[in-house]
């Protein structure tokens, strides 16, 4: 027989419940752990005999009132049978001490004392006491106590770990749904950066873009000259780089007037107005945009010239009317538009100029009033007759 004068020495070895323990483990302890704390051994060895033939019950004895609070931190019991009269610290200063302590603070403490008064009792259960018994109890009376206090602190233990578990979850999953929306947010900025707005959504809505006719769109063509001999004197990367400096400042231009860039095609670059939704002021626009592109490739050239590099031109060519505009290919999606005007804003671009833009009659036409021309005649055209072509030229400073 185990000696219950050694403070809590067991005489069931089963290791307690954590409160901190998850449900999964809480669940594999159906053992219920008594701390008898009680300066009279006899009373302790008394109740160890009670609780014999008790598989449920592990029994572990204290005598020592201040060794007892170090020995509930660390068996961590599920029950703790506190005697109220005790030399150097009473049960009073042991049950403030249990609720003070994080670890055992939730463990029922039942008071044992010989002491029947209710002004006792009711000082108890002020300070946090599950329940008071008037010692001896009798054998059934006990046991019953400590498997209603004991198996209801498991079952508390095995809520608090699941709600634990829960709160863990919803913190998970709310962590997965932020990087949905954050992966969700760059895909959709990837996508508006290949699609129109309004193209994206039906995509992403009907996982096709129907193709559409419209009927009154603007074509801007921009392309640089001299970029193959130019090309040769930089590296790999200064030329990508060069590129990209260019190519960024017409996708800003563009946004401020309100077009769309489509493509780049090596050195050449494609924009139109008016295609999203109709537009009247887009060819307006667009001429401005192509205005502010060229004075910025000049002064880019002019800049490059003057430190002793030679530079790119651009020319610029623009026309305006129907076109198909749809979204081709499955793994990489592409939205492009096709027809005539097309390919009358890719041929005006390339009878230009260096420094000039170069638009159609239909243009000069729609603008003529607002922006000074330089008609230029009849001019040929690949694959074409003749087409009439305008320079269009900034406005006089006011």
């Amino acid at each position: 027989m185990n000696n219950p004068e050694s403070a809590g020495r067991p005489w069931d070895r089963r290791v307690p419940p954590s409160p901190d323990l998850d449900a999964a483990e809480l669940a594999r302890y159906r053992q219920i752990t008594v701390l008898m704390v009680d300066d009279q051994m006899i009373v302790g060895e008394s109740v160890r005999r009670m609780l014999l033939g008790e598989p449920d019950i592990a029994f572990h004895f204290c005598q020592d009132s201040l060794a007892a609070e170090q020995l509930a931190e660390s068996l961590r019991p599920t029950l703790i049978l506190q005697d109220l009269v005790m030399p150097q610290r009473d049960g009073l200063a042991m049950l403030e001490l249990y609720r003070a302590n994080p670890s055992t603070q939730l463990v029922p403490v039942v008071m044992l004392s010989t002491k029947e008064e209710p002004e006792i009792k009711a000082q108890c259960f002020a300070l946090g006491a599950s329940d008071y018994i008037v010692k001896l109890p009798d054998r059934v009376e006990l046991i019953a106590r400590i498997r209603h206090h004991g198996n209801g602190y498991l079952a508390q233990l095995q809520r608090n770990a699941a709600f634990r578990a829960l709160e863990a979850s919803e913190r998970k999953l709310a962590d997965l749904n932020r990087e949905l929306e954050a992966e969700a947010a760059r895909s959709d900025r990837l996508l508006l950066n290949i699609l129109p707005a309004r193209v994206a959504a039906e995509l992403k809505r009907a996982g096709k873009v129907e193709a559409e006719l419209h009927e009154d769109v603007t074509v801007m063509f921009t392309d640089f000259t001299a970029f193959t001999r130019v090309a040769e004197n930089y590296t790999p990367q200064e030329l990508v780089r060069q590129l990209n400096e260019c190519f960024s400042a017409f996708d800003s231009i563009v946004g401020r007037h309100g077009l769309e860039k489509l493509k780049t095609i090596g050195d050449g670059y494609l924009c139109v107005g008016g295609l999203s939704e109709p537009d009247p002021a887009a060819l307006d626009e667009t001429v401005a945009a192509a205005l502010e592109i060229r004075d910025y490739c000049l002064e880019r050239k002019a800049e490059q010239e003057a430190s002793g590099r030679s530079y790119w031109g651009v020319r610029i060519g623009i026309h305006v009317g129907p076109v198909v505009a749809g979204v081709v290919g499955v793994s990489k999606f592409a939205f492009d538009v096709w027809g005539d005007t097309v390919n009358i804003a890719s041929r005006l671009e390339a009878a230009g100029e260096p420094g000039r833009v170069n638009v159609s009659r239909a243009v000069y036409e729609r603008v003529g009033e607002r922006w000074p021309c330089q008609a230029r005649g009849v001019m040929p055209v690949k694959n074409k007759a003749g087409m009439e072509m305008f320079f269009i030229e900034p406005p006089p400073a006011s």
